[in-house]
């Protein structure tokens, strides 16, 4: 089976999604998240201690819409825009990052099939997905290049483990990307989709991390499992739209952040609110009327708000990119993905930091586990490794002083 290029196809392309959202839709899909966070909020810790896979939770998000927002209405979904799908994700994170990872990992991957395939495979996928409110994980991990597809017939044999696919346990689909070893298109890393109980696909359940406990990131090994042409999306090549999943996702990681942030903090002004008294050496009646109490929270509230002015102008202006599709140019590519770096920078340092103070102006009583203050801070010191935030620094400060632009990856 020849893949050939799909680059001048990609150029002509229309994206599927234009213009911006409209205050309606935003506020729709605002409420939605919340009425979901709302109900995750009841259990979030006995969950969290459980360690399972969240089965239960995507069914949670397919019974509210949120997996569909972003597919058109024209396939049967909701008809979103990627700013709508973002705030929802930043809303769950203030809540249950575990589940917000694993919606903001769907869209991606659901977006990969627009990326990477045809007019032809978008409307195949998409409409199926849309119809049975698929859930989509994935098999990706660009550090893991353990992956490949050895020619069979008119198909492939998909062969290898990969380690950190999230959302793949519990998803409907599964993402996969995978490198072609012999064959006519020997060499070339395709993005392919499976369905989850297809033979040979064993999920081996060893995600056991200090936070993100729920986020489904566990190993998958692949045994000869069947890839028939209708399986293939698309080649995963460098041309400027076909990328942007890479600036989507590192979005979507700012987003979290800031929805940790916003958790924590306003967990804690709860706990500080219920507080008798003060410090002995304090001149206030309660810790909440403490000046030093005051500034700390002062200070984490005024710089949670600058990351989420941010935010919000480059969840908004991500979708101008998206809607340039195949017409998107490389200069445009690189003005969005270097403002998308400058959120990771200081959501990944205000997260982590505000996550960890809070317990400053909370008190020793806060670090019980049966508080659960601890669930935010193991959550965004988790996630908030996933690349290193260092090199997101020099990827600004690159092109600030030089104009340099780093080279694509699935991590720039």
């Amino acid at each position: 089976m020849t893949i050939a290029t799909n680059e001048v196809t990609l150029q002509a392309a229309r994206s599927p999604w234009s213009g911006h959202a409209s205050r309606e839709e935003l506020v729709h899909w605002r409420r939605t998240a919340e009425d979901v966070a709302a109900a995750l909020s009841s259990d979030v810790l006995e969950r969290d201690r459980r360690n399972a896979d969240p089965h239960a939770e995507v069914q949670l998000l397919r019974e509210s819409g949120l997996l569909n927002l972003l597919i058109p209405a024209v396939w049967g979904g909701g008809d979103g825009h990627w700013e709508s799908a973002l705030n929802a994700v930043r809303i769950l994170a203030r809540t249950d990052a575990s589940i917000a990872q694993v919606l903001a990992y769907h869209y991606a991957n659901l977006g990969a099939v627009v990326f990477y395939g045809d007019p032809g495979v978008q409307e195949r996928l998409l409409r199926r997905s849309a119809q049975s409110g698929w859930s989509w994980g994935d098999s990706v991990n660009p550090v893991d290049p353990s992956l490949e597809l050895i020619p069979d017939g008119s198909g492939y044999r998909l062969q290898g483990t990969k380690h950190f696919s999230t959302g793949a346990s519990v998803g409907n689909a599964i993402l996969v990307n995978a490198v072609v070893t012999g064959g006519e298109n020997n060499g070339k890393l395709l993005a392919l989709v499976v369905d989850h109980d297809r033979s040979g696909i064993e999920y081996l359940g060893d995600w056991d991390a200090l936070g993100q406990r729920l986020s489904a990131s566990g190993s998958v090994k692949y045994s000869g499992v069947l890839i028939t042409p209708e399986d293939i999306i698309g080649e995963v090549g460098e041309e400027p739209f076909s990328t942007l999943v890479t600036p989507y996702i590192q979005l979507a990681f700012g987003n979290l952040y800031l929805g940790i942030a916003q958790g924590a903090l306003e967990r804690g002004r709860g706990i500080t609110l219920g507080r008798r008294n003060a410090w002995f050496l304090s001149k206030a009646e309660t810790y909440a009327q403490d000046p030093l109490t005051q500034r700390i929270y002062g200070e984490l509230d005024s710089r949670i708000a600058a990351v989420e002015a941010l935010a919000d102008r480059t969840n908004h202006r991500f979708d101008g990119a998206i809607a340039a599709g195949g017409q998107l140019t490389a200069q445009a590519r690189a003005e969005i993905a270097i403002e998308i770096a400058r959120l990771k920078v200081v959501s990944s340092e205000v997260g982590v930091d505000t996550a960890n103070r809070i317990f400053e102006v909370t008190g020793s009583s806060s670090a019980k586990t049966a508080v659960g203050l601890d669930l935010y801070w193991r959550n965004v010191r988790t996630h908030s490794l996933h690349d290193p935030v260092d090199y997101k620094k020099v990827e600004v400060g690159a092109r600030y002083l030089l104009g340099e632009v780093q080279p694509i990856s699935l991590y720039t």
